[in-house]
């Protein structure tokens, strides 16, 4: 793979997206709307998570929650992976099913040897020309399983703040709507400066970039449901295509033209 290519692979599986990539990119913060487990191949990349910084390198586990502010840069000149996301409520069914008791996957990195080598099994039966139906079934409930695990100390995100949860719910609630500071202040009972601070520390975004996030979240479902990308640009509130593209490159590292191209 040449150094810096993303590939949004076919995915077997309705709910999973496949992603392969090798870069020397480093992401600035960002969220997604999906579970994401994945396998550094080679390389190394430090990040911060829901639960602090973190490093991984070749042979470890990464995984991200649903809506976790994380971020990532190489460690040396670049480093490559594969990662699956999974819509949220196909992790969370299996997770009842295994009985975890967990909503969310508790550890940021893993290494385990036997977890990777599932997982590129799982990987290469999810990007498979055929797909083996029941070996998919069976190695996503395993590898769901072994990340919802007690192994590790499992560090909680704090809580967030009342106060900002309701700014937050009203940026959540209409994503497509025009929202002020004065909103946020209005909604969350604090001043503009109070809820731009506490809203940072609470989420690790600003109000704005949340608000972005929140909007390339509903291209991305737009653009895998086969809306033309100029239409999806609008409809998700976007100024124009080349705004949401640049946004969408900065988020996944590919452009939407690639990423709907996975779906044909």
């Amino acid at each position: 793979m040449p150094k810096n290519q993303f590939r949004m692979l076919r995915s077997a599986l309705t709910g999973v997206e496949a992603v392969e990539a090798e870069t020397p990119h480093s992401f600035a913060r960002h969220t997604h709307e999906q579970f994401g487990i994945g396998l550094v191949s080679s390389g190394a990349q430090k990040s911060l998570s829901g639960r602090g910084m973190v490093e991984a390198e070749a042979g470890d586990i990464i995984t991200v929650n649903p809506n976790e502010v994380h971020d990532g840069a190489p460690i040396g000149q670049r480093r490559s992976w594969r990662i699956l996301y999974f819509d949220p409520e196909i992790v969370t069914g299996l997770s009842r099913e295994i009985g975890s008791g967990r909503s969310e996957i508790p550890h940021p990195v893993m290494r385990d040897a036997v977890i990777a080598a599932r997982f590129e099994t799982l990987f290469g039966a999810v990007t498979a020309n055929t797909a083996d139906g029941l070996l998919c079934e069976q190695l996503l409930l395993q590898v769901v399983a072994d990340v919802m695990g007690e192994r590790g100390r499992s560090e909680e995100r704090p809580p967030v703040p009342t106060s900002i949860r309701a700014a937050r719910d009203l940026i959540d609630d209409d994503p497509l709507a025009a929202v002020s500071l004065a909103d946020l202040s209005r909604e969350s009972g604090l001043s503009r400066f109070q809820v731009l601070r506490g809203f940072a520390r609470a989420t690790g975004l600003t109000p704005h970039a949340y608000l972005v996030q929140a909007r390339i979240h509903i291209a991305r479902r737009l653009i895998a449901d086969g809306m033309p990308l100029a239409q999806a640009a609008f409809a998700s509130g976007f100024a124009d295509q080349s705004h949401m593209t640049r946004v969408f490159v900065r988020k996944y590292g590919l452009s939407p033209r690639l990423y709907a191209g996975a779906f044909l």
